[in-house]
């Protein structure tokens, strides 16, 4: 039972929940059942039918309405009484600035992108805001609290670009060339070639039953009035133009985001498909079915024309009736496949071009294709209790008490929830610390676009930079901009660092502020002539983030200061086929009670605490943070 004082704290508390997923459902709903009074929900996401199978608060009948409007609607039904404000939007629109976050006492996130978690860190520490962070994969999850001053924020430790996917990206809004090759390989191809009775987004959408009765039957089913092609047209028209209207239908999901276009086969291949000179006899004879063989493509290092990928998905479709029929309903992909490779690629670039992605070759497509690690229900309600448990001490004001908790796989030390202290903030984080950060750069070939491109945005996360040095202003972005200074600053784009009208030579300090994050950092410029373009591929290196040292001998981050034995191994993270397992102390190892320590008690151990991330594909849920140096957990003080 919570105390009079934790309910009197709860009672009072207006509390900002940024995600409507996975773990947002169940924070919502365990918000609401724990007494909070006055929650408002930001989510920019529409509901997908591959939400269904552990968010909780959706229902088929929801599929395509806002997340964060029918979440509310729910919870109201079994709480009627207290207030739920719900935001369809995009946490980034400036109306959601620092002023709007001062309005909380608390935010607690559940959000699926990097991007955005950064932007959420720095108007919490703006507005001076507590933050409970979450993020789930699979079995695992964390917690973490992020309080201005008292403990390090989310960006004290440089974080590696996510190579996690949430589902309803790949199933509704792709941006990248993997979100569609995770499409066609566990989506598509299961569908077509797999277990026909398991569930599948591809032709299930909310307006299907309701558009016509031929889209209310199985068109993944052949007819009989129809030969192979005409079924493979059928299955491409559905798949790259019907669905694809359907989802324009929605409107919403479109407001920030660049609209996909309809391709029907009709509109790039000809009616009547000839083949170029294959033999595809000789490669069935070998056993080595080949779409590229039976069209004469040859080099895998080519990048196909939408019209060769169209060819290409058309005949593997082919292929796989015709020659390996008997496989049909048995089939999982396999990347040593060599038609299964072939009809991903192909399905994947056909996507890629309705969406506006760049097109990838089949070598490169190969080399894409992995594993997905989907999500849990019982670890997102499990991570939402203890997002709970650590906002009722945030509001109780009790931060000796808080607690980072990893959700473990498999016990550790009998633990399967591992709470351990937080870390004070790292004195050389370039966001909560103001830390100068160092850029090697060709001032000469190198163009302002690039730095900006590169840097300003890819690294340092900004949206709506301005960049200045001293009191010259060299770029901005804002609708209040008069025309002739959005010229000049579109041509200063274009001019390498150099020849801008404040020359950036070695030795400049451009200063580089995101007036919606209030965030603002320095960056010392440093001409260098050449780049490795295998380890330095950027043309340029910031430096400034305390990166993991790295053990010379095994290849891999040294543990907390202290003996790498025990330390999780970051290939069983890495390796998503494997179980990952986390090793007990030695028997002799003395146990330690420990506290809090600052950073300069743990000088070089300390900024060795560097995040992996698993390299998985995830659910709505986004990418898990696991630290290195388990070893040194399992030794602090525990709640």
């Amino acid at each position: 039972m919570a105390s009079d004082e934790q309910l009197s704290a709860i009672k009072r508390a207006k509390v900002l929940m940024v995600g409507a997923g996975g773990i947002g459902c169940e924070l919502l709903k365990t918000l609401a059942l724990s007494g909070f009074q006055d929650i408002h929900v930001i989510d920019m996401d529409t509901i997908e039918v591959s939400n269904l199978n552990r968010q909780f608060l959706f229902r088929q009948s929801h599929v395509g309405q806002s997340k964060a409007k029918v979440a509310r609607d729910a919870v109201l039904r079994f709480r009627p009484n207290i207030s739920i404000t719900p935001h369809h939007a995009n946490v980034k629109e400036s109306r959601f600035n620092v002023d709007f976050f001062k309005e909380f006492d608390v935010v607690l996130n559940g959000l699926d992108n990097l991007d955005a978690r950064r932007h959420v860190n720095r108007l919490c520490l703006a507005a001076d805001v507590p933050l409970v962070e979450s993020g789930t994969t699979g079995f695992l999850g964390q917690v973490t609290v992020h309080l201005k001053g008292k403990t390090e924020c989310y960006e004290c430790q440089p974080k590696p670009a996510p190579k996690t996917y949430p589902v309803c990206t790949i199933t509704s809004t792709p941006s990248k060339f993997v979100h569609c090759i995770v499409w066609a390989k566990d989506l598509l191809f299961a569908k077509l070639f797999g277990d026909k009775n398991q569930e599948n987004d591809l032709n299930v959408r909310s307006s299907d039953t309701a558009s016509s009765s031929e889209h209310s039957e199985d068109v993944f089913e052949c007819r009989k009035d129809e030969d192979i092609e005409q079924y493979g047209r059928r299955i491409y028209d559905h798949i790259f133009g019907h669905n694809i209207e359907v989802a324009l239908s929605n409107e919403e999901t479109w407001k920030n985001r660049n609209k996909p276009r309809p391709i029907y086969s009709k509109d790039i291949l000809p009616m009547k498909i000839t083949k170029e000179n294959g033999d595809t006899e000789k490669d069935c004879a070998t056993g080595d079915v080949s779409a590229m063989a039976s069209l004469s493509l040859k080099n895998p290092q080519d990048i196909w024309s939408l019209a060769e990928s169209s060819r290409v998905f058309l005949e593997a479709l082919r292929l796989f009736f015709s020659k390996r029929g008997k496989e049909i309903g048995n089939l999982t992909f396999d990347k040593d496949d060599q038609l299964a490779v072939e009809f991903v690629t192909a399905a994947a670039n056909i996507r890629a071009s309705s969406f506006g992605i760049p097109l990838h070759s089949l070598f490169e497509a190969k080399g894409i294709a992995g594993n997905i690690v989907h999500a849990v229900a019982t670890t997102n309600a499990i991570i939402a209790g203890l997002i709970v448990i650590e906002a009722i001490k945030v509001l109780k004001k009790d931060n000796n008490n808080f607690r980072m908790t990893y959700c473990l796989e498999h016990p550790s030390r009998k633990l399967l929830l591992m709470p351990v202290e937080p870390y004070e903030p790292n004195k050389a984080c370039p966001v909560c610390s103001e830390t100068p950060l160092s850029l090697e750069i060709n001032t000469h070939h190198s163009k302002l676009r690039d730095f900006i491109e590169k840097i300003v945005k890819g690294k340092l996360g900004m949206n709506f930079p301005v960049i200045m040095q001293g009191a010259s202003i060299l770029y901005e972005v804002g609708e209040d901009l008069e025309e002739d200074m959005v010229a000049i600053y579109a041509a200063n784009l274009e001019k390498a660092l150099s020849e801008l009208p404040s020359p950036v030579t070695s030795g400049t300090v451009l200063t580089v502020e995101d007036l919606q994050q209030e965030f603002s950092c320095s960056i010392n410029i440093k001409h260098r002539e050449e780049f490795d373009e295998e380890k330095e591929p950027d043309g340029m290196v910031l430096s400034g983030w305390v990166e993991a040292p790295v053990d010379k001998d095994n290849n891999k981050p040294i543990g907390n200061g202290e003996s790498t034995s025990n330390a999780l191994p970051s290939e069983e993270i890495l390796e998503v086929e494997k179980d990952v397992e986390f090793q007990e102390p030695s028997a002799g190892a003395e146990p330690i009670t420990g506290k809090k320590r600052t950073l300069s008690e743990v000088d070089g151990s300390r900024n060795q605490k560097t995040p992996e991330k698993l390299d998985v594909d995830d659910d709505d849920d986004d990418e898990l943070v696991i630290s290195n140096d388990w070893e040194s957990l399992t030794k602090k003080k525990r709640v």
